[in-house]
C-alpha cells in the first residue's frame, strides 16, 4: 500500500474554529477519508483529551559537568475514546471514494480549567484520530479546541470592596526624612477584561521630597512541580498620577485604569495558577518603593448593573465571549517591566526563590487561548479623572477603608 492510496484524511469540528466550549458541553465533528482505491483498514478511533502540564529545567551544572533538574507535573482532566471503525480481528474493506465518520463526546460536568499557554506550562484540549492499516504506518491527525470555564463576578465574594493602607519611613543612613503613606480602595474584587477600575486613593507625603504615585495591574503565573514553584510575573496595565510635593497630600477620586484584553483568572488548577493584582505604589526617597496590593479576579461573566439574574449562565457566558472574535486595530502601548513595580526587598526575595521573570513573553505567546491581546472590547463609558469639587489640602484626612 503506497502513500497515494489516501487522497485526503481530515478532522473537522462542527463548530467554527474560534468556538469556545465549557464543561458539560458536546464536542462533535467528523472525519473525512478519501481513498484513491479500495483499501483495507484495521481500525479507526477518535480520542478526546484535556491535560494540564507544568514543565521546566533548572541548571545545576558544576564546572564542566552539565547537570539539569527536570521538573514536570501533569493532570488529565478527561480522556474519551470512540471507535469509528472497530478492530474485530478482521480487516474492513473500504471502497474508493469519500467516506465520512461522525463523532461526538460530552465534556465532563466537573469544572474544567481554562485553556492556557505559558512559558512553563499549558492547559490544552484536543481531538485526535488514529487510522490503522495493515503493513502501513499509523496515520494521525490532531485538532485542538478552546475551553474557557465561566467565572461569574456577580457573587458576594467577588462583589466585595477591596481596601487597605500602608506606610513607610523615608530615611538615609540614620536620618529620617518623614513618612509616606498610601490608603486605597476599589469597588469590588471581580472584573472582566475591558472594564475600567476606578481607584480611590490617598497619598500622604510627609517627607521633604516630592513623590509620584502610580498604579499597576500585574499578572502572576505560578507553576508547581515536584514540590517546587516557578513564577512568571508581568505588568499588564499602568496608571500614573500627579507629583505629590513635600508635606502635601494627593487624593484620587476614582482615577481610571483600564483592564486590557487578558485571559481570565485560573484558580482551580493544582499545578498552574493565573492571578491578578492591583498595586498602588510610590517611590519613597532614600528607600525602596512602597506598594499596596489589592487582589483582583478576572471573570468571564460581566457585572449585572440592574440585578438581572434570571437569564441562564450559558446565555450570559456566550454574550461575554463576543470579545474573543473582535480584533484590535492598533497596537497598544507596552506596559513597563515588572522590575519597575516591585520593591527592592521583593525583587531580592523573588530572585532567591527563582520566581519572577521580567518579560511579557508569557502573556503574548499564544494567539487565542488564555492570552487574547489580539482582540478588542466594547469601549467603556466616558470617564473624567478631574474632580469637579476638589478637597482643600488642609482638610482632615478621610478614612478610605470605610
Amino acid at each position: 500500500m503506497t502513500f497515494k492510496t489516501i487522497k485526503r484524511f481530515k478532522l473537522e469540528l462542527d463548530d467554527p474554529d474560534d468556538a469556545v466550549y465549557a464543561s458539560g458541553e458536546i464536542v462533535s465533528g467528523h472525519v473525512v477519508l478519501e481513498l484513491n482505491r479500495e483499501t483495507k483498514v484495521h481500525s479507526m478511533k477518535v480520542i478526546g483529551r484535556g491535560v494540564a502540564t507544568a514543565h521546566w529545567l533548572e541548571d545545576h551544572s558544576v564546572g564542566m559537568n552539565a547537570v539539569y533538574n527536570d521538573y514536570t507535573s501533569k493532570i488529565t482532566y478527561f480522556r474519551k475514546r470512540q471507535h469509528l471503525i472497530r478492530d474485530n480481528a478482521e480487516l474492513i474493506l473500504l471502497p474508493a471514494g469519500r467516506h465520512e465518520f461522525p463523532f461526538s463526546f460530552q465534556l465532563p460536568d466537573e469544572t474544567l480549567v481554562t485553556s492556557f499557554e505559558g512559558k512553563h506550562g499549558s492547559v490544552r484540549y484536543w481531538v485526535k484520530v488514529k487510522l490503522h492499516r495493515p503493513w502501513a504506518t499509523v496515520r494521525k491527525i490532531k485538532k485542538e479546541f478552546t475551553v474557557i470555564e465561566p467565572i461569574d463576578i456577580n457573587t458576594p465574594a467577588l462583589l466585595a470592596p477591596q481596601a487597605g493602607s500602608k506606610d513607610k519611613m523615608a530615611r538615609v543612613w540614620y536620618h529620617n526624612f518623614g513618612q509616606v503613606s498610601i490608603t486605597a480602595k476599589i469597588d469590588r474584587k471581580g472584573y472582566t477584561p475591558g472594564e475600567v477600575i476606578p481607584v480611590f486613593a490617598e497619598f500622604d507625603n510627609a517627607t521633604s521630597r516630592s513623590v509620584v504615585p502610580k498604579a499597576y495591574i500585574t499578572q502572576t503565573q505560578t507553576f508547581l512541580a515536584r514540590g517546587t514553584m516557578k513564577q512568571k510575573q508581568a505588568v499588564v496595565a499602568t496608571l500614573s498620577g500627579d507629583v505629590v510635593g513635600a508635606q502635601r497630600r494627593e487624593t484620587w477620586h476614582g482615577r481610571a485604569i483600564k483592564i486590557p484584553p487578558v485571559g481570565p483568572s485560573i484558580l482551580q488548577c493544582r499545578i498552574i495558577k493565573v492571578e491578578y493584582m492591583l498595586r498602588v505604589c510610590v517611590d519613597v526617597p532614600g528607600t525602596s518603593k512602597l506598594c499596596l496590593e489589592l487582589p483582583l479576579v478576572m471573570g468571564t461573566i460581566p457585572l449585572h448593573p440592574f440585578g438581572s439574574r434570571t437569564s441562564s449562565v450559558s446565555s450570559q457566558y456566550s454574550v461575554n465571549l463576543e470579545w474573543l472574535r473582535m480584533a484590535i486595530p492598533e497596537q497598544p502601548e507596552p506596559p513597563p517591566d515588572y522590575s519597575s513595580v516591585v520593591t527592592d526587598e521583593e525583587a531580592e526575595q523573588n530572585t532567591m526563590a527563582h520566581r519572577p521573570e521580567e518579560d511579557l513573553s508569557g502573556i503574548m505567546e499564544h494567539p487565542l487561548r488564555a492570552f487574547v491581546q489580539e482582540f478588542r472590547f466594547r469601549p467603556p463609558p466616558v470617564y473624567c479623572e478631574v474632580d469637579p469639587n476638589p478637597q482643600p489640602l488642609n482638610m482632615r484626612r478621610r478614612c478610605m477603608t470605610c
